[in-house]
């Protein structure tokens, strides 16, 4: 009776929804044990270091259990939630023994029937990247429990503390191993922080990113070594902060992914910058009267809509600019399409969705597709697919007050345009100072791939379409 009901009982194994992505936070849980789940059924919503995704459920059945809370960071790979597809409720004795703790890192669960869907023969198509098409790779070896012999277990301690075997088998052998997930060990193991002197806060005594973080923190100083047979020193106490005059906010998810991607850039690519202040008053005016025009009835018109079409027409004349540099191949590879991505400043962070194929886009469509970009970037809801792809950039820094400034490339784009606040400012126009709507434009390329040249003329061709926009259909 015992097997057929685990039989009957399904794990929901984290999917790897982005490309490669190792983890994913678990943001919002939709079920509850107890809930009627259908197939396709999305109960969850995670956070990769790209985007926030809604995970649905392959099979039709009752929730069990959820195994990890909100909040929590879990590897691709790991059972999140247990589905009884038989249809029925849990018997007694099983409810009884799943509000038992959790198995630990240490004491894994015993081995369960195959757990992922099938697809091959059933019709029914993987819904995310990595899930339902065939079992995940990823296998954790069997720990080694207290049947282990001494000495077995003395060298794997010191192989995981130490790293050189320094302890001998009788010390090695009264010590507990850490726990800690392979994600977790990696980063100490990067910083150099020996597990065995972190204060672990998660459940279950389970050592987190944040414990090892807060070891680094921690002044270090000498510590004498222990005799052979001693009893491994006290833990140091966990440093404490002011928590009425700072706030520490786990950097993670979108955020953690752009700062690494921004460094990777900052440090790979040349950046050069280049700026120019232009009259946008003609600009101006065309906005009011397109946002008066039918062809836009429903459509978000503003400026940013004539400056995008403005650099999609700069770059039709300038197309070298359009490419990016393959540094294994040693080749520039130049794009015959444009991917217009805009930076969008959420709730989670800095992220850049693109337009695909704007340089095909009529005015009116190009507005349709800024408009989409923007309130699925302000809802959260950017798919990972939609920030992959892009080859020039815009950023607006103007919507926040700022004349202008030095933007950072997005990785795998040679040129990113940045947009400063257009100000009512004297202006010289017909020999006469006069107040007109004047802009700067700053304009960072990869020095590796643009020249001086191609980089002031790409950016000389934006100016001057916005100053004088009939240009618009001149050059196009």
């Amino acid at each position: 009776m015992t097997t057929m009901t685990e039989a009957s009982v399904r794990e929901f194994k984290m999917p790897d929804v982005g490309e490669g992505l190792t983890e994913a936070e678990i943001l919002k849980w939709f079920v509850q044990p107890g809930d009627t789940v259908t197939d396709g059924q999305v109960v969850c919503e995670v956070e990769t270091a790209k985007a926030a995704v809604e995970l649905p459920i392959p099979y039709d059945g009752v929730v069990r259990e959820l195994h990890f809370p909100e909040g929590t960071t879990v590897d691709v790979g790991t059972a999140i939630i247990a589905v009884d597809v038989s249809g029925g409720a849990a018997p007694a004795a099983e409810q009884s023994a799943a509000e038992q703790p959790a198995p630990t890192a240490e004491q894994p669960a015993a081995p369960r029937p195959a757990e992922e869907p099938k697809v091959e023969g059933s019709g029914r198509q993987p819904v995310l990247v990595g899930y339902g098409v065939a079992a995940s790779s990823t296998r954790r070896r069997p720990r080694k429990g207290p049947e282990v012999p001494v000495q077995q277990a003395s060298t794997a301690i010191q192989t995981e503390l130490n790293g050189h075997g320094a302890a001998p088998p009788a010390a090695a052998a009264v010590k507990a191993r850490p726990l800690a997930k392979p994600p977790v060990r990696k980063l100490a193991k990067d910083l150099g922080v020996d597990l065995a002197t972190v204060v672990p806060t998660g459940p279950d005594g389970v050592i987190t990113r944040e414990d090892v973080h807060a070891a680094v923190a921690e002044p270090r100083t000498p510590q004498p070594e222990a005799p052979a047979a001693a009893v491994p020193a006290a833990a140091p106490a966990v440093v404490s902060y002011d928590t009425t005059r700072e706030t520490r906010v786990p950097i993670k998810g979108v955020r953690k992914a752009t700062a690494a991607a921004m460094v990777g850039s900052a440090f790979t690519a040349p950046h050069v910058t280049e700026f120019v202040t232009v009259d946008v008053t003609r600009t101006m005016k065309l906005v009011e009267e397109l946002k008066e025009d039918k062809e836009f009835a429903g459509l978000r018109v503003n400026p940013l809509l004539l400056i995008a079409k403005a650099l999609l027409v700069a770059i039709k004349r300038n197309p070298d600019i359009n490419a990016s540099w393959d540094e294994a191949a040693q080749e520039i590879v130049v794009k015959h399409y444009v991917n217009l991505g805009i930076a969008a400043a959420t709730p989670r962070g800095l992220i850049v969705p693109n337009i695909k194929d704007a340089h095909a886009k009529t005015l009116p469509q190009l507005a349709e597709s800024l408009g989409e970009l923007v309130s699925t970037a302000r809802d959260g809801k950017t798919s990972p697919a939609a920030m992959q792809g892009g080859t020039v950039t815009i950023t607006n820094v103007g919507v926040f007050g700022v004349d202008t400034g030095t933007p950072i490339l997005n990785p795998g784009e040679s040129a990113i345009l940045a947009v400063g606040a257009i100000k009512l400012q004297p202006w010289v126009h017909k020999g006469k100072v006069k107040p007109r709507q004047v802009t700067t434009l700053a304009l960072s390329f990869d020095h590796r791939l643009v020249d001086g040249e191609l980089g002031s003329k790409v950016l000389a061709d934006v100016a001057a379409i916005l100053e004088q926009p009939k240009r618009l259909i001149t050059w196009a």
